[in-house]
This record gives structure tokens, sequence and C-alpha cells, in this order.
């Protein structure tokens, strides 16, 4: 009876250390995206946004884009990774996978996850309807607003979200730490891209990281919880 007690004390104090990492890391994200957009709002980023923008320009000449021309295609190579058509195909890939081992739930919430923050990157650009930089040409066709960079936002949801899903099920940490590794590359080139090729401003690019982090991190951790409730497929090698 003592050894059960003190096996349910364990637990409950792991969950206890998981939630307030958990509420500490989504926190500190929110208060991130909170600060950089107060900047925005308040023109306090102008002066870092345009001299952050312009230093990724040859001397001289603002509309030509630092380096070599295939540096400027390889570019549009990675803006492209955070693209809505190349995030659907992913999505949709990592939804087809879940399923065929078995994991149904947690490919409906890789679903309601990447859904989920596309809507909320909707809402803030129309929220804050900031105007894209008009320093230098842009280097990609832009439809939207500017704040916050819609491509670094849904980079992080959809790279994050899928690296953390597909960590979970597959036990070598060696695998967990190069799956985790390669979806934070990749947010990070997405963003990097979209200053380079001068269609957002540097804080337009800080905020999506932010708040997308938030969101996945947020979305991983409600995972976490149906999970040991039971109603979500544990972690664990494919079936």
């Amino acid at each position: 009876m003592r050894r059960l007690y003190r096996r349910l004390l364990e637990h409950a104090l792991t969950m206890e250390r998981s939630l307030l990492l958990a509420i500490g890391a989504v926190s500190g994200a929110v208060w991130a995206f909170i600060e950089i957009a107060d900047e925005v709002t308040e023109g306090d980023s102008r002066a870092w946004d345009r001299a952050l923008l312009l230093a990724l320009r040859s001397a001289g000449d603002p509309a030509s884009p630092w380096g070599p021309a295939w540096v400027q295609e390889m570019a549009r190579d990675f803006t492209a990774l955070g693209g809505v058509g190349v995030l659907t195909l992913l999505t949709v890939a990592a939804f087809g996978y879940l399923r065929i081992i078995g994991k149904r739930h947690a490919a409906l919430a890789v679903l309601v996850a990447v859904i989920g923050g596309q809507l909320l990157s909707l809402a803030l650009k129309t929220g804050f309807d900031r105007a894209r930089p008009d320093l230098v040409p842009h280097g990609s066709i832009v439809y939207t607003a500017s704040f916050p960079s819609g491509h670094s936002m849904m980079a992080a949801v959809t790279y994050l979200t899928l690296g953390a899903m597909l960590a979970r099920v597959h036990a070598p940490l060696r695998i967990k730490a190069y799956l985790l590794s390669l979806a934070l590359i990749l947010t990070l080139l997405v963003g990097a891209s979209r200053v380079y090729l001068g269609v957002h401003w540097p804080t337009d690019v800080a905020a999506g990281w932010a708040i997308g982090s938030a969101w996945a991190l947020a979305c991983h951790f409600v995972m976490q919880q149906l999970q040991r409730r039971g109603e979500v497929e544990p972690a664990g090698a494919p079936r």
C-alpha cells in the first residue's frame, strides 16, 4: 500500500511539474508576442525594422537583396516551405501517416492544431492590419496584412506540432531530437526568408514565431493531457 501511495505521489508531482512547465512556456511565448505587438502599435520598432531590413540589401541599392542570384532563388524556396500549399500537403501527409499506424485521434489533433492556427493567424492579421514594407521591392507575391507573419506563424504551428507528434511516435531519443531540430530549423528558415525577400518587417516574423510557438505548445500540452486520460492514443511505436 505504501509503495502504491508513493507511486501515485510521484506521478502527481511529475504531472504538476509538466503542467507548470507547459504554462510557463506558453505564457512566455504569448508575453513575447504581446511585447512585440505593443512596440509595433506604438511605432517604437520602426527604426529597428528599417535597419534590419536594409541590412539584407546590397549597399547603395535597396532594390537588390544581398548575395548572388542563387541566394535569392534559395530564399524563395525556403519561403515556399511556409506557404499554404506546402503546409497543407504536409499536414495531409502526416494525417494519413498517423491514421495508417493506428493513431486516429492523434491524426485528428494535428488537423485541429493546424486549422486552428490558420484561423488565429487570419484573425490577428485582420485585427492589426499592418502595411507591408515599402522600403524595397517585394520578392514574393503577398495578399494579406503584414503583422504577424503568416508564413512564420504557420511554419511554427505546423512544423513544431508535426515534429512533436512524430517524435512521440518514435522511442529512440536521437530520433526525437532529430525530428524536433528539423522542425525548428525549417521554422527559422521560413521566417528569415520573409525578411530577406522584403515582404515582412523583422518584428512581423518575430511575432509570428512567438504566437505560433505558443499555439503549438498549447496544442501539444492538451494532447498530452488527453493521452493521460485515455481519450487519445498513447505515445509509442507504430502498430
